[in-house]
């Protein structure tokens, strides 16, 4: 197997071990500059509306100021491979009249040297990938080869990274559809899931989570109440005060959410959130009784936005509570029925982003 064979097969595994389009665009030009021993390497997609191409990724001193610019279609070396969606190597850049010398003064970088291929799925354009300037002389016929053979790959790795979002956000379109559908047979708690959703997100992105947890919790905070399919409308919808026996009814939702979503292998990691939103770090919530860690962080975050969100909205029975006495709660049943990380958590959030509490 000879040397160049090996590389594409580094680089291939590479870029197909995520799905994450951030995570393959940037391994994508880190290999390409790696591979190609070059100073510079870039990423730019085509905008098929405007005909243009955009900087999307970047990597070399000056990327920052060249990812603001755009070309038009056949506009500069990379504007006339999009063009004609085929290669390039130019070991002299200066003086090829196709050459956007405006690149390189917004930039303040020198381009010696270009290898440029069209990023193609089907035929049809993507973008374009360049590698920059060759630190040991030009770039040969085999960098071409290579940086072609590389395209392919990035090509099918965006292609599969562009149908696993597509098919993730149908996923979260139809699970909040659910909720909606769910929530509208009460008037009265119309928009309490997208603002459950908004408070737990800003919650957890304050806490620091990482992208999974995030979507974990983003699933979870729209699927919290969804158990509520399971309650009587004469107890659901009920305008005045429940009796003991009602609540303890009502209660039971978080169970039956467990019970709904268990019947979805995928849903496994989402029904803990759901399940335990009503647990208490005193152990005095339900269904379990729970106490402290015993609760997974998730529902703690989700228990400090439910009951906000419920404190301050409008019940036919009562109105919500100002800002001021909604925060003074929280504050006093922090470490008994919240959790007191993730109310510090929310109060920063309320203080950095008060606009955060929409009602519309």
């Amino acid at each position: 197997m000879n040397n160049t064979f090996k590389k594409v097969l580094k680089f291939s595994a590479l870029i197909n071990s995520s799905l994450e389009f951030d995570e393959i665009r940037k391994r994508s030009i880190e290999a390409i500059m790696e591979l190609l021993n070059c100073e510079a390497g870039s990423l730019l997609f085509y905008d098929e509306e405007k005909r243009e191409l955009y900087f999307d990724v970047a990597l070399g001193e000056k990327a920052d100021k060249v990812k603001t610019i755009r070309l038009k279609l056949g506009q500069g070396i990379a504007g006339w491979v999009a063009e004609h969606k085929k290669p390039l190597i130019i070991n002299d850049v200066q003086n090829d009249p196709r050459f956007f010398k405006d690149a390189d003064k917004k930039s303040g970088f020198v381009t010696r040297n270009m290898v440029c291929v069209p990023v193609l799925i089907k035929d049809k354009l993507v973008g374009v990938i360049q590698a920059i300037n060759k630190k040991n002389g030009e770039f040969t016929e085999e960098d071409l080869e290579l940086l072609t053979a590389l395209s392919h790959q990035i090509a099918v790795a965006i292609e599969n990274a562009r149908l696993y979002n597509e098919l993730k956000e149908t996923f979260f379109n139809v699970v909040f559809a659910l909720a909606d559908t769910i929530e509208k047979r009460d008037p009265y708690t119309g928009g309490h899931t997208k603002r459950v959703m908004t408070y737990s997100m800003a919650i957890g992105e304050e806490m620091g989570l990482d992208k999974k947890q995030l979507e974990l919790l983003q699933l979870s905070a729209i699927l919290h109440d969804i158990g509520k399919i399971g309650i009587k409308d004469e107890i659901l919808l009920k305008r005045t005060k429940l009796t003991k026996e009602e609540y303890e009814i009502i209660k039971k939702h978080p169970v039956y959410g467990e019970e709904i979503l268990k019947h979805i292998k995928q849903m496994k990691d989402v029904i803990p959130g759901v399940k335990y939103h009503h647990e208490r770090p005193d152990g005095k919530g339900y269904p379990d009784g729970l106490k402290g860690d015993e609760i997974p962080l998730i529902a703690k975050i989700i228990a400090v936005a439910d009951t906000f969100d419920a404190m301050t909205t409008d019940r036919p029975y009562r109105k919500g509570l100002p800002l001021e006495e909604a925060i003074n709660e929280l504050k006093r049943c922090s470490g008994t029925q919240f959790d007191p990380e993730v109310v510090k958590a929310f109060l920063r959030v309320l203080e950095k982003h008060p606009e955060i509490i929409n009602k519309e």
